[in-house]
């Protein structure tokens, strides 16, 4: 199972992010200096893959490509949620050397966008964000939003970002983010069964490393995780562990 270290960026530093409630987030250990706490999962916890949310650009700000271009150019591949809307941004995500660029349910205009997007950039660089909020899925009212998802289960959404070419399905849950809750394995297995052939992937609310376990039984190829890494529920011994997990078999 691959392990993937979670900043959340927000006016130029790395916060922590809890139940989606971006209003309310606070810098991470105090200064949030975002490089700072990338090296430490790498140097730290054992992670060899980072995945950054530049939260400004998902709410349509300008966004911190500087940042960004520094996370990369770390060195771990980084897989990036910038609120890519369009095959320009898409290939903008790419030139700032994110190994995988990520559409989210959240700013999605349509799955022809997506369609469009993974057809440009390869699906295998592409993973679709399946943003959830207790369960169900999340769209934006109006123009930003994806059409006709709010009527279809979260499973039926998966689906259908596969069908546009997709090479990866994430399922989070906003309200689970940093609260330590666990995860909804059954939601998560039931999506599994509705994108057999991708690779999946799941985040929100993990609490250690029988969360890690219970996920591979569900068939998550990976997950995302930055609360348990920062305070010690999950350590390097964890993530080494985590590696050797087979997913179970897809049906």
């Amino acid at each position: 199972m691959r392990v993937l270290g979670v900043l959340d960026l927000l006016g130029g530093r790395a916060v922590h992010a809890v139940a989606g409630r971006r209003e309310t987030y606070q810098p991470v250990k105090g200064t949030g200096d975002a490089l700072a706490l990338a090296r430490w999962y790498m140097r730290e916890t054992g992670v060899t893959e980072l995945y950054a949310a530049d939260l400004d650009a998902i709410a349509n700000r300008p966004p911190q490509d500087t940042l960004v271009a520094s996370l990369a150019a770390l060195g771990a591949p980084l897989w990036l949620d910038a609120g890519i809307r369009s095959v320009s941004a898409a290939r903008h995500a790419l030139e700032l050397a994110a190994a995988v660029v990520i559409v989210g349910l959240e700013t999605l205009p349509s799955y022809d966008a997506l369609a469009k997007i993974c057809a440009s950039a390869g699906g295998d660089r592409v993973a679709f964000s399946l943003d959830l909020r207790n369960g169900e899925p999340v769209v934006t009212a109006g123009d930003a939003g994806a059409a006709g998802v709010r009527s279809e289960p979260a499973h039926v959404v998966a689906a259908r970002a596969a069908g546009a070419g997709a090479g990866a399905v994430i399922v989070i849950d906003l309200a689970r983010v940093g609260t330590g809750l666990g995860l909804d394995l059954a939601l998560i297995a039931r999506v599994r069964e509705a994108v057999p052939d991708v690779t999946l992937l799941a985040g929100g609310g993990v609490r250690g490393a029988e969360d890690l376990a219970r996920l591979a039984d569900a068939g998550c190829d990976g997950v995302l995780v930055a609360t348990v890494l920062q305070d010690g529920r999950l350590g390097p011994s964890d993530v080494t562990a985590a590696r050797r997990l087979q997913p179970s078999p897809r049906r």
